[in-house]
C-alpha cells in the first residue's frame, strides 16, 4: 500500500471513506515548541545534556525564523494543487525538487543566531559554512539528502538539515492537506517527501492506538499498520526491546531485513516527542547496534560520520 496526496476536487470525493488519516501533517509553530520544551525535560539527569540542550536552541531559533523570516510562496506548487496527476508524482520529493535559495538564507541566519549558544568546536564549524559559496552548500545539501550523512563535513550535517528541514515544512503548508491510501510500495519513506522517518509514534486521542511515522525532513506523519515491519513491510518477524519495561521509548526490530527503527507510545507519556525522544535514547540504539541490527531512520541532530 501507498500514499497519495489529493487534489482539491478529490478531497469531497473521498472523505467519507477515511478511517485513520493516512497523513497529518506538522503545525509548524506548534512542533518547534513542543520539540525545544521537550529536549530540555530529557536533557535533565541524562548524559548527552549539554547536547540536547543545543538542540534545544536550535529549534528555538527554527521557530523564530519561521515566525520572523518565513518563505514566499512558491508559484510552482501553486499549479499543482487540483492537479491529482503531479501531485501523485509527490512534488516535493528531495530528489525531483529544485531547492529556492531562501534555503541558504535560513541557513545563514540560522547560524548567526547559534553563535551565542556555541563552543568553540561548533563556532569553527560555523564559520566553516559561513565562509562556503552557495555551490559549495547546495553540493552539501545534495550530499546529505541522497545519503542522509557526510562522512567528511559529519560536523556540518546538522545545521544544514536544521536550514533545510525549516525549508521543507513551509512548502509542505502550501500543498493540499489530503490524502488517501492507494496500492503501492516504499511505504518506508515519506509519501510527501521521499525521506526516511526519525521515529514512529502510537497515538492516542482520535488515532488512538495507530502508527504514524514521523519524517525526518519536512514533519510530516504518515500511517502504516502495526502488524508489518516499517522498512521492509513484512509481519512474521519482529520483536520489541526496551531498557525499562514501563519506558515509553522502544525499538522494533525484523530480523528478515535486519533493521529497527523506535517505536514511541503516547499511552504511556503524552509528551514524547519523534527527534527529541529518539534522540535522549540513545543507549538504546547502542544495544540495538550490540545486536546485530541496523537503524532504518535519520534523526536531525544526529548524523554518522560514516
Amino acid at each position: 500500500m501507498s500514499i497519495r496526496i489529493l487534489a482539491e476536487s478529490e478531497i469531497k470525493q473521498a472523505a467519507a471513506g477515511f478511517f485513520a488519516p493516512p497523513l497529518l501533517f506538522a503545525n509548524p509553530k506548534n512542533l518547534y515548541r513542543r520539540r525545544a520544551a521537550r529536549l530540555r525535560k530529557l536533557a535533565e539527569n541524562n548524559p548527552l545534556q549539554a547536547y540536547l540542550r543545543f538542540c534545544a536552541n536550535i529549534a528555538d531559533i527554527q521557530l523564530e525564523l519561521l515566525q520572523t523570516a518565513p518563505i514566499s510562496a512558491d508559484s510552482r506548487l501553486s499549479a499543482v494543487k487540483d492537479n491529482a496527476a503531479l501531485l501523485s508524482q509527490k512534488p516535493l520529493h528531495w530528489k525531483n525538487w529544485q531547492r529556492d535559495p531562501v534555503w541558504i538564507d535560513l541557513l545563514k541566519q540560522l547560524l548567526q543566531r547559534l553563535k551565542p549558544h556555541a563552543n568553540d568546536t561548533i563556532l569553527a564549524t560555523i564559520d566553516r559554512l559561513e565562509k562556503a559559496s552557495a555551490n559549495e552548500l547546495n553540493a552539501l545539501a545534495d550530499q546529505l539528502l541522497q545519503s542522509n550523512h557526510l562522512p567528511e563535513h559529519s560536523d556540518q550535517a546538522v545545521f544544514l538539515w536544521a536550514a533545510l528541514s525549516l525549508y521543507w515544512v513551509q512548502l509542505v503548508q502550501q500543498i493540499p492537506h489530503h490524502a488517501k491510501t492507494e496500492l503501492g510500495e516504499n511505504r518506508q519513506f515519506c509519501p510527501v517527501c521521499g525521506s526516511a522517518p526519525v521515529a514512529s509514534l502510537i497515538h492516542i486521542g482520535e488515532a488512538q492506538g495507530t502508527r504514524y511515522l514521523h519524517c525526518s525532513l519536512c514533519e510530516s506523519e504518515w500511517h502504516m499498520v502495526r502488524v508489518k515491519c516499517s522498512n521492509c513491510e513484512q509481519g512474521g518477524k519482529l520483536h520489541y526491546w526496551a531498557l525499562d519495561s514501563q519506558n515509553a521509548v522502544k525499538s522494533e526490530s525484523c530480523d528478515d531485513c535486519q533493521s529497527y527503527l523506535k517505536v514511541l507510545y503516547q499511552d504511556k507519556d503524552p509528551e514524547v516527542e519523534a527527534v527529541a525522544d529518539d534522540l535522549a535514547s540513545f543507549f538504546l540504539d547502542d544495544e540495538m547496534e550490540k545486536l546485530g541490527y541496523a537503524k532504518s531512520a535519520v534523526n536531525p541532530f544526529l548524523f554518522p560520520s560514516e
